[in-house]
């Protein structure tokens, strides 16, 4: 079946999550290209602040032109802030025959997106004590094997699979030229005649085979079909109700595949991922998905909404594999990526119709949520554009000053040159601020600072971790002179004109 784009419409809503500790609202609207004006309800919190207002109106516009004018079939997009899901919309269509607009409850098929709930499995199977991530795969699968790329290769273990350390190739066969993917039985069949492309740990190399065993081995260890797991340790504790794995459910968007040159689109057929679900069969909904995003905010041991306790996160969180250009790196499931000195985590997904992306924002405890139905929507640039729009001004209008000490003019008596044995320290005043640097060094630096903390101590604070940061620096005086600088566990005496 051939469609040809006509025209768009928008929906945005208000929802909150389970966890309401901020009382935010967002913005309820229904409007189509040709249709009245958007009604808004008195939105409260972020979505209230003027500039995330403007920011709103800004992005909508933007979004607007690259449907009309790259003649998208739709898009729903959502932003995070904390426990909620401050503003949805939808723009375009869910299905252009029937003219089903977009709305936040809108499903798409999340693709990739999958392996985030892959890697969230594993990790609370390793909390509870059932596997480590070192434990080779075959101790939980015993027939797993592969051609290994080299004779001397070590073990596959489940941590190469989850950071795309394993070798593995990307895929099990031609399931996504002629979109039939293998069972389970089709898998175990298959692998052992697979031929890995590199040794394990070599370098990143992206491979929807790797997750489609690590779903394998939560179902050895657990018991559990991986749809089941998911449903009673993710999907239940967090209330995502719309979200469930390869079934073709109602309020399903229409997929798309990309638009030809004579400007049409085909309607793409609803695909069972099968065996590979774990990789790549997981169907949500922008609401179901902010859900998720607010549980990677969340501290404290496990329990409730918090479906993983803190430690577990700040390890799926942080960089394990660096991708060769060193551009990108790779947590346990979440891709990490540094634009602008600000650290995101994220995910981003494509499947027969449907492409997807989201990205977090930790520090700001600020996500974005973009779903889209055709395969040439490129949501990973739109969730950048409603990042740096919306999701900016949502951190700027939320964040909390930190309590500082203010400054003490008395502390200019701690300005001066400290020598000990490994070199000399001068402590510089700046307006209001203390700051070391190595005098002869080859460039001035003042990176390094001292934090005020109170009682006349200091914290060190610099951008790299080789020196005290973080460690307490204070004065010692005697007889109303300063005598010694101590950082940390060392110190430096103070030299006299």
């Amino acid at each position: 079946m051939i469609l040809r784009l006509a025209e768009t419409s928008g929906l945005t809503m208000r929802l909150r999550l389970l966890r309401t500790p901020r009382l935010f609202a967002a913005i309820l609207a229904v409007a189509s290209a040709s249709g009245p004006a958007p009604v808004a309800s008195q939105p409260s919190g972020p979505a209230e602040d003027p500039e995330v207002q403007g920011q709103i109106r800004l992005f909508s516009a933007w979004l607007e032109g690259q449907i009309a004018y790259r003649g998208l079939p739709g898009v729903v997009v959502g932003v995070v802030s904390g426990d909620d899901l401050i503003w949805a919309r939808g723009f375009g269509y869910a299905d252009i025959a029937a003219r089903r607009p977009m709305a936040p409850s809108t499903r798409f098929r999340m693709a990739s997106h999958s392996k985030l709930f892959t890697a969230t499995a594993i990790m609370q199977l390793r909390e509870e004590g059932r596997l480590r991530l070192d434990d080779p795969v075959s101790d939980h699968l015993p027939w797993f094997r592969v051609r290994s790329a080299a004779a001397d290769d070590p073990p596959i273990t489940i941590e190469h699979l989850l950071t795309h350390s394993s070798g593995l190739p990307r895929e099990a066969g031609p399931h996504w030229s002629d979109l039939d993917f293998p069972d389970e039985e089709d898998l175990v069949g298959l692998l052992p005649e697979r031929q890995a492309a590199f040794s394990p740990d070599v370098r990143w190399k992206y491979s929807n085979l790797a997750y489609t065993v690590a779903g394998m081995v939560i179902e050895g260890v657990s018991g559990l079909s991986w749809a089941e797991y998911l449903q009673r340790d993710i999907f239940d504790p967090l209330g995502m109700s719309a979200s469930s794995v390869d079934r073709d459910v109602p309020g399903l968007a229409t997929g798309y595949g990309r638009r030809m040159p004579d400007g049409s689109r085909e309607v793409v057929p609803f695909v069972d991922a099968r065996g590979m679900a774990a990789a790549t069969g997981l169907t949500s909904t922008v609401e179901d998905m902010a859900r998720f995003v607010s549980a990677q905010f969340r501290t404290g041991a496990r329990g409730g909404d918090r479906i993983l306790g803190t430690a577990s996160l700040r390890e799926m969180h942080r960089v394990r594999m660096l991708e060769s250009t060193w551009t990108r790196g790779q947590g346990i499931g979440f891709a990490v990526s540094r634009v602008d000195d600000r650290i995101y985590v994220g995910h981003g997904g494509g499947y027969p119709g449907h492409t997807t992306n989201t990205l977090i924002q930790l520090d700001d405890e600020v996500g974005v949520i973009v779903l889209t139905n055709t395969n040439d929507s490129n949501p990973a640039q739109i969730a950048r554009e409603l990042m740096s729009t919306v999701g900016h001004a949502v951190a700027e209008a939320t964040r909390v000053e930190p309590q500082v000490v203010a400054w003490d003019p008395a502390w200019a008596r701690f300005a001066g040159l400290y020598r000990s044995l490994w070199g000399d320290q001068q402590v510089v005043l700046l307006h209001e601020r203390l700051v070391i640097m190595t005098p002869n060094a080859s460039e001035i630096d003042d990176s390094v600072g001292l934090e005020p903390i109170g009682d006349g101590r200091f914290r060190m604070v610099a951008p790299t971790g080789g020196g005290a940061v973080g460690e307490i620096v204070r004065f010692v005086e005697r007889d109303g002179e300063v005598v010694r600088l101590i950082t940390g566990d060392s110190y430096a005496d103070r030299v006299r004109e």
